[in-house]
């Protein structure tokens, strides 16, 4: 059955935070599962993951400050994760308050959120699993790969959208970004304001270190050989992680939900006090 032919009732709400208003979207009842995405996307990327993860989870997905439905107040600024980290926290205290931990997925640049978050509040985290974070700075050829990373943002100032996404595409082996859920298209302020910033944040491991035993580090199936997956080897190697091997490429999520459900259940119920 698809995950979404389902009857859990979606409850939508709106939360205002310094700058902007956050759309978020609450599912089920159980322990709180926050689930942050990245790059572009929206909240509707994790649709048919938290419709299966809603049997048994108090699901929480937002659109990231500036893309779709969490406007922000003025003009468009480039975007911190750090400023992302303190949404989710405030996203956190109004679902969830009182301190207590919670269970937190984050893909791509969500990962990076994760990771501040956690260093930020890790009286809040039970159990994080990080997927694929674009920690390029955390590579031995971190130098190349950022200046890669500012002629895409070049050449986007210069020839738009769609050249600059077909630069982009080597990170993914040269294909084609996959085509995703999403309520409106936010490519050109990802590439505006979301690509620099969240390539160039560095995750401070040193802070994270004393939470690795909450930690779970994850990649791809199929994006094994591509470049996209590289940062989360180091931050595995360097965080004393194995790294976990979920269904799909960079958004496996997507297009295998229930078989990604079921092992990120798994690893969340495997972490010491996570369960």
């Amino acid at each position: 059955m698809d995950p979404l032919e389902t009857d859990t009732p979606v409850a939508v709400g709106a939360l205002a935070v310094p700058g902007a208003t956050l759309h978020y979207e609450v599912r089920g009842t159980g322990p709180l599962l926050l689930l942050l995405c990245g790059g572009n996307s929206d909240a509707a990327v994790f649709d048919r993951l938290a419709a299966v993860l809603a049997v048994d989870h108090r699901v929480v997905t937002v659109d990231p400050r500036g893309n779709s439905r969490s406007t922000l107040e003025g003009p468009p600024v480039d975007q911190r994760i750090e400023v992302h980290a303190d949404d989710a926290y405030r996203l956190l205290e109004r679902l969830s308050p009182g301190g207590g931990p919670v269970r937190v997925f984050g893909s791509c640049s969500g990962g990076l959120t994760a990771l501040e978050l956690a260093r930020r509040h890790p009286e809040r985290i039970a159990a994080l699993v990080v997927h694929e974070p674009p920690a390029f700075g955390l590579l031995p050829d971190s130098v190349q790969r950022l200046a890669f990373i500012d002629g895409v943002y070049e050449t986007f100032r210069r020839e738009g959208v769609g050249a600059a996404m077909a630069e982009f595409s080597v990170l993914f082996g040269g294909r084609a970004a996959p085509e995703l859920p999403e309520v409106y298209d936010n490519t050109a302020f990802f590439l505006a304001h979301m690509l620099r910033p969240s390539t160039h944040f560095l995750p401070d491991l040193a802070a994270l270190a004393s939470l690795a035993d909450r930690i779970l580090v994850a990649g791809g199936r199929d994006s094994r050989t591509q470049a996209v997956h590289r940062p989360v080897e180091v931050l595995a190697e360097r965080l004393g992680r194995r790294l976990l091997e979920f269904p799909g490429g960079h958004v496996g999520y997507a297009k295998w939900p229930e078989e990604f459900a079921g092992l990120l259940r798994g690893a969340l119920a495997g972490v010491p006090g996570g369960g």
